[in-house]
């Protein structure tokens, strides 16, 4: 599903500035720039590819999708499933959980549940499953951190576009009538920087953050449900514990809804 909000705040955020410019009787075409935008993107990534694993990278431009597209964790059918699964483990026991395992679509949650079916103590489950939960949050929080990078770069190249173009600038002295517009068009660059930064890359990374300990919490309540199945818990004890988690998931779901 389509986050609306993030295309709205773009809209918005990019609208506000390019509507300021011309209702201010400004050209919109005078921040038209490509080899102002050639230079503060161009070296934007250039800096940010420097400093990071190429693994790290990739993940990044592969979560970058997550900022109009997060993923759907539907945390109240999850609950459902995992009472099934104990009501399974109550009436046939554990190893009434292996076909339901084979068929699990999930890998985490399918991970879990061969843990159960091998009788896997509940601590020791926890520790392999928490473990996967951190690894995970911490490769997926350092790709979204390269949209942070760029946001602390890209303002800095831009100065270094800006101060290219006046002396470009300089050295057509000779020509007073040119000096106006040359630079206006070198202050494009840091336009471009300082805009770039604050209303995508650093914006993009917090959101990124955000979706990334969404999976964690679901993550976490996966774990939590199949533990107490191992302990041998109440299914309706295992609802009530579970039901918790729902607060801090559907917040993020009713956004969406309301839009």
């Amino acid at each position: 599903m389509i986050d609306f909000l993030s295309i709205l705040g773009l809209i918005l955020g990019v609208g506000s500035i390019l509507m300021g410019q011309f209702l201010d009787g400004g050209h919109l075409g005078t921040l038209v720039n490509g080899p102002a935008a050639l230079i503060v993107l161009g070296g934007t990534f250039g800096a940010v590819m420097l400093q990071s694993p190429a693994n790290v990278f990739l993940r990044g431009l592969k979560l970058f999708s997550w900022v109009f597209f997060p993923p759907r964790f539907h945390t109240e059918e999850t609950i459902v499933r995992i009472i099934d699964w104990s009501n399974i483990a109550r009436k046939e026991g554990l190893l009434g959980l292996e076909i339901v395992a084979e068929e699990e679509e999930d890998l985490f949650a399918r991970k879990g549940l061969e843990l159960l079916v091998d009788g896997s103590e509940p601590e020791v489950m926890r520790s392999i499953m928490e473990l996967e939960i951190d690894a995970k949050e911490s490769f997926d929080t350092l790709a979204a951190k390269i949209y942070e990078a760029m946001g602390g770069f890209s303002p800095t190249i831009g100065i270094i576009g800006a101060v290219m173009g006046l002396i470009h600038v300089m050295g057509n002295l000779s020509d007073p009538s040119k000096l106006g517009s040359g630079i206006a068009v070198a202050f494009v660059a840091t336009i471009y920087g300082v805009g770039a930064a604050n209303l995508l890359f650093i914006p993009i990374a917090n959101k990124l953050k955000n979706q990334v300990q969404n999976e964690v919490t679901y993550r976490e309540m996966v774990v939590e449900g199949l533990v107490s199945i191992a302990e041998g818990e109440n299914p309706r004890n295992i609802q009530r514990k579970l039901e918790g988690y729902l607060d801090k998931t559907s917040a993020d779901e009713d956004v969406s809804d309301l839009v």
